[in-house]
This record gives structure tokens, sequence and C-alpha cells, in this order.
């Protein structure tokens, strides 16, 4: 239960973090928290999680994660329910947490605001339609796992982990705002977009698919050409 429990934490201050600088944050333009501000909320919430709970559960906090990890031979398949489990119920709570907390501003609107949910379309903060907002998806959580594979293989430099995976997901956040609001994480996708409540919801396929989809690539891509037999 230490490793479930870790696992929520972990998403939870992922989502609170990296979401709540985009709702609460840059909802003030005066401070100067734009998209680049968000990204590195986002890489900092891992890298402080993964040195938190790393050494508890493996610091997944991402159903996407969880699969690469078990398509890259790295992670047991009779774990991966509760993991995925406790990663969305974490970032639910958090996103309750954040709409507690946001609802506190006279003319909040989740629903008008989009509560830093991801979509397509014209949802998209870009306006990027659904097939370049499943390509870019696709491609940089398989790019995030083939970097979450190498930063913790026994050849690399021990410890930096975290550090990488940090600055990784700073620079995907950098890449797909524009485009779907970058989601990389079905489990933070499926917290905000229950409480955005409308198309937020209607689009979420995408954003589970598309992420275990580029996860499964990703750690196939690494084992299969990067990894070592043993």
């Amino acid at each position: 239960m230490q490793k479930y429990f870790a696992e929520f934490l972990g998403t939870f201050w992922l989502v609170f973090g990296g979401c709540g600088s985009a709702v609460l944050a840059a909802a003030f333009p005066e401070l100067g928290i734009g998209f680049a501000g968000v990204s590195l909320a986002f890489g900092l919430t891992v890298l402080t999680g993964a040195y938190a709970f790393g050494h508890i559960s493996g610091g997944h906090f991402n159903p996407a994660v969880s699969l690469g990890l078990l398509v890259g031979g790295r992670f047991s398949g009779k774990e991966l329910l509760p993991y995925i489990v406790a990663q969305v119920i974490g970032a639910i709570a958090a996103a309750a947490t954040l709409y507690l907390i946001a609802s506190g501003k006279a003319g909040f609107d989740a629903a008008a605001g989009g509560f830093a949910s991801n979509g397509y379309g014209e949802h998209s903060p870009g306006g990027y339609a659904l097939t370049a907002a499943l390509m870019i998806e696709v491609v940089l959580t398989a790019f995030f796992l083939i970097i979450i594979m190498g930063a913790t293989d026994k050849r690399a430099p021990q410890g930096f982990a975290p550090i990488a995976i940090g600055l990784a997901l700073t620079l995907i956040h950098l890449i797909s705002i524009p485009v779907t609001n970058t989601s990389v994480n079905p489990a933070r996708s499926t917290g905000v977009a229950l409480f955005q409540g409308g198309w937020a919801i209607e689009q979420l396929w995408l954003f589970w698919l598309a992420p275990l989809v580029g996860g499964a690539l990703g750690a196939w891509i690494y084992r299969t050409v990067l990894g070592t037999k043993d």
C-alpha cells in the first residue's frame, strides 16, 4: 500500500502543481507567468515528486509511464491496474482541491475557462486539429518513455534521473501547450476534465489513447533498440 499511496501523492502533486500554475498563477498576466512558467511548473513537480516518492513506488505518476515500463520490462503486470487507479484518484483529488481554491475568486468558471483541460480543434489553444493532437501526444509520450528508460538505465549516471525526466517534461510542455495544452498523462487529463464538465470529457478519449500508445511505443523502442539483453 505504500507504493500505491506514493503514486497517489505524486500524481496529486503533479496535477495540483502543474495545473494549479495554469489555473491560478497564469490567470494574472501581470505576474509574467505564461506557458513557459506552466511548463516549468510541470517539470518541477515531476522532479521533486520523483526524489520524494521514487524510492518507494518508482515515481510513475502517469498511466502511460506505468504501461510503458511494463512493455519495457521494468514493471510488473500485476501492479499495473492498482497503480493506474491510484494515479487517477490522485489526479481527481488534486483537481477537486484546485477547483475549491479557484472557486474562491469571483467570476471563476471552470467550464468557460477550460480549467487547464486538454483539447483539440476549437478547444486546442492554437486551434490544432485532431490529427495534429494525436500525433504530437503519441510522439512526445514515446520520447518521454525513451528518456525515462534511458535515464534510469543501470548504465546511466546514478542519481540524476529525476533531473533529466523533469527537464524532459518541461520541454514537452513548451512544445505542445499550443497544440493540446499538453497531456502525455491520462490521469492528469482526467482529473481536470471532470471539473470542466463539458467538451473536455467528450475529448478525453484522445488523451487516454494517444499517451498510452506513445508510452508503449517508446518503451518498446528503447527495449529492443537501446536496451541490454539482461
